[in-house]
């Protein structure tokens, strides 16, 4: 599904895939810390308004969830768990005050050791699911062509075509958060990547058993 596409069904079912996608994946504790993300997380955030904060142990959790839905960088997961509590507190209370302005409540969480701009969209993304989209690769790709420019300024333009297109899609009656476009966009990668799969290995098989038939004569 591209970027451009403006059939709301379309969008729908791929959001709808999408916890069908991640137990394809098949990735240890994957179920899990989803589970944790996006559905344990917020409203733990929202019970501590009117001075939201996520602490050190959510923050890691966060963290292992991103790197097993994304690529492993172990570096990152220690940095963050090793980050002192009361200062993961006052950075993430900064930055979500902060919002709806996304690049100052970026800029208060990347503050913090293992903390980049993706990091802090999924922090960010966690709490104001209608406002800051998780900054994916696969979501990048897709609404912007690449996902190697991990800078803030990549990244309010990455929101700001999430947001348009969240807009675009809610018209019809179905609210679509700019979150809920980045789901659907990484489930519509990864079932493109899961089908390209399935029909490479089918036609290794099909060539295999050609070259078997062949040896018989």
């Amino acid at each position: 599904m591209e970027f451009k596409c403006c059939n709301v069904s379309w969008w729908k079912e791929s959001l709808a895939s999408y916890e069908a996608r991640i137990e394809s994946l098949d990735k240890p504790n994957l179920l899990s810390l989803d589970e944790f993300y996006r559905k344990q997380l917020p409203p733990l955030l929202l019970q501590r308004n009117p001075n939201p904060y996520i602490t050190t142990p959510e923050l890691s959790k966060l963290m292992q969830w991103k790197l097993t839905r994304g690529k492993w960088r172990p570096r990152l997961l220690d940095f963050v768990s090793s980050l002192d509590e009361a200062v993961v507190k006052s950075a993430s209370q900064k930055a979500f005050q902060s919002l709806p302005d996304i690049s100052k409540a970026v800029s208060e969480l990347t503050v913090l050791k293992g903390v980049g701009p993706a990091t802090a969209s999924a922090i960010l993304a966690a709490y104001a699911p209608d406002v800051a989209p998780f900054m994916s690769d696969e979501a990048m790709v897709a609404a912007l062509g690449n996902s190697k420019d991990y800078t803030l300024k990549q990244y309010l333009v990455f929101v700001n075509k999430l947001q348009d297109k969240s807009k675009e899609l809610s018209t019809e009656g179905d609210l679509f958060t700019p979150s809920d476009v980045e789901r659907a966009l990484w489930s519509s990668t990864v079932g493109a990547k899961l089908t390209a799969s399935s029909i490479d290995s089918g036609k290794e098989v099909k060539s295999n058993t050609t070259t078997k038939r062949k040896r018989k004569h």
